[in-house]
């Protein structure tokens, strides 16, 4: 298994830093940040398959973390937790199989769009802006769940740039529980992604417990953060990485 050769002090204090970066992000926005993390490790050495499949055991400990703390803050909405998830994962395995048929850029272009009009809708702030979650859309989870699965499979990342969006936007939720809620949701997407690449070899577990200290403490400190920031400024934050990861795809 391919490991990282650096000085081993300054080596700990870098994945202590990307860590902490990477969690802090992963705990305020409630995505995997696999985003960062994929990129991060093939700068640092490793194959992009041990990346990606390093960086879903990195997304299970930091999405862990985060979800601990939004449970004790109750902003978990459970129903909708397991409800997406029983669409996600079917969906997920069909995206996979589809990816062989359709052609990478054409996917990257169409998802690239569905990210910029997300973050347009956020950004005009026009779905729930209560701080309690009402009356909920739920017959629009599957949707969600579906659409988050199917980009899973197609495109290799979590689909948890998708969760928050469509949970605020199209399900109704508020944005504490749309976080919190999809927290919770990446723990079990990147378990079962994690272990999948774990039986090919593609984790590189040395890695990904060098980064664990960093993850968990950054995770708790943005999912900490969560509860103090305004929900406008949260939404607003959220559909900045949503445009910045749009635009990454294009490139």
């Amino acid at each position: 298994m391919p490991s990282l050769k650096r000085v081993p002090m300054l080596g700990y204090f870098l994945d202590f830093l990307l860590g902490i970066g990477i969690g802090l992000i992963a705990g305020l926005f409630g995505v995997g940040g696999g985003f960062l993390i994929v990129p991060a490790l093939v700068f640092l050495g490793l194959p992009v398959h041990v990346a990606i499949g390093t960086s879903l055991a990195c997304i299970v400990l930091s999405s862990l973390s985060a979800a601990v703390t939004h449970i004790r803050k109750e902003a978990v909405l459970y129903r909708v937790v397991f409800l997406k998830e029983a669409f996600s994962v079917p969906a997920a395995l069909l995206g996979a199989y589809l990816s062989s048929l359709l052609p990478e850029n054409y996917l990257k272009v169409l998802f690239s769009g569905i990210l910029l009009y997300l973050a347009f809708q956020m950004w005009r702030g026009n779905a729930s802006s209560h701080s309690k979650p009402g009356e909920l859309k739920t017959s629009r989870v599957s949707l969600v769940g579906v659409l988050s699965g199917l980009t899973s499979g197609l495109l290799g990342i979590s689909g948890g740039i998708l969760n928050v969006p469509l949970f605020h936007s199209y399900v109704g939720i508020p944005m504490r529980y749309a976080v919190g809620t999809s927290s919770f949701a990446l723990f079990f997407t990147a378990l079962a992604g994690s272990i999948g690449h774990y039986r090919l070899g593609q984790v590189d577990l040395h890695t990904a417990l060098l980064l664990a200290p960093g993850l968990i403490i950054g995770a708790r400190i943005g999912a900490l953060l969560v509860h103090r920031l305004h929900p406008g400024h949260l939404r607003r934050a959220f559909s900045a990485i949503l445009v910045i990861v749009a635009i990454r795809m294009l490139l």
